[in-house]
């Protein structure tokens, strides 16, 4: 601990990074912002300063080297996830690590097995979970206000094109995970129940230059699934839409029907690409929609560290999220239902 708070250090200083040591810096009082890690030096040197933070690093392990630091906001590449969670948690540091938890079942089962084992905290980044709305919607579904649940829809839309990166899918796990885990962890939440089968289909529309070196690479994607306990889901999702951020959830009942999102009853909406202007301001950025669910996110960690209880948001479903994840791109790449 630094002057009695706890300490906290965030690995990745991009857009989700900065968001989140914005809040620990500034919005969530028991903490201290004590150091920014980021691989390119410039970045993190930048992001500590303009935060106050003590120190900055270019790698977990340097910051690992500094004791009085108790808890660590991993929003790296989903491929250091694994690596990097192992390493934090072996040191006795708690973890809130950004979604997608990991590439496979087999890391998350890993990440879960280290944090067990050294007795820390492992909160998974789906805050939504924390958003207003979507915590009232659950409350209403959870008292039978639209009967029993039937049918959960889901779809992320994001506006920007993908990062190159991503369109290798054995690198990134394609928009399903970078982009439609928050819709699959939506529809187990609001289920209350595993995926059991599913089918997807997906392509390419808005991203020319990923289509010969990436023939595999999507980014529209639509996925019908059924659940164990016998509800059914629907996701939707897409990048470089270019209109705005669109996130909407319905969750159809025997008894009525709730909406989450942008619902204008009657409203005609004109949504253009080319002017980025409706009948009324739309959202631009998931950081504008979610700011005040990413801040509870934050302390909902450091909550659970100070009163050691089981955080909000656990390892067991960023893992269930990522088996989705890889069924649906069997899916999509084999043409057919998968099992779970």
């Amino acid at each position: 601990m630094i002057h009695g708070k706890i300490a906290v250090c965030v690995v990745g200083a991009g857009r989700a990074g900065m968001i989140h040591a914005v809040n620990f810096a500034k919005h969530v009082p028991q903490t201290i912002l004590a150091a920014i890690v980021d691989t390119d030096r410039t970045a993190a040197k930048a992001a500590a300063e303009k935060l106050g933070a003590e120190n900055y690093y270019t790698s977990c392990n340097e910051a690992l080297s500094d004791e009085r630091i108790d808890a660590f906001i991993v929003v790296s590449p989903t491929k250091y996830h694994m690596e990097t969670v192992k390493a934090i948690a072996a040191s006795g540091k708690h973890i809130l690590c950004e979604k997608p938890m990991a590439m496979t079942e087999n890391e998350c089962d890993e990440m879960i097995r280290v944090c067990q084992e050294n007795k820390v905290k492992l909160q998974i980044g789906f805050m939504r979970r924390f958003d207003e709305s979507f915590r009232q919607a659950k409350e209403m579904v959870d008292c039978g206000e639209i009967g029993d649940v039937v049918m959960v829809r889901s779809n992320t839309r994001g506006p920007s094109i993908p990062k190159p990166w991503m369109y290798d899918i054995k690198k990134s796990n394609g928009p399903l995970a970078e982009v439609n885990s928050h819709d699959i962890d939506t529809m187990r939440w609001f289920t209350g129940s595993e995926f059991q089968t599913l089918y997807a289909v997906g392509g390419n529309y808005r991203c020319p230059d990923a289509r010969t070196e990436f023939p595999d690479f999507y980014d529209n994607v639509v996925l019908a699934a059924s659940f164990a306990n016998g509800m059914q889901g629907i996701l939707d999702g897409a990048q470089g839409v270019g209109y705005a951020y669109d996130a909407k959830v319905e969750v159809l009942g025997t008894k009525g029907c709730i909406s989450i999102g942008s619902v204008r009853g009657k409203d005609v909406l004109l949504c253009s690409s080319a002017t980025q202007k409706g009948n009324y301001p739309l959202v631009e950025s998931w950081r504008n929609l979610f700011k005040d669910a990413y801040l509870k996110e934050d302390r909902a960690f450091i909550d659970c560290i100070v009163q050691d209880t089981e955080p909000f948001v656990t390892g067991m479903d960023g893992k269930m999220a990522v088996r989705v994840v890889n069924a649906g791109n069997i899916s999509i790449m084999e043409k057919r239902m998968v099992t779970l």
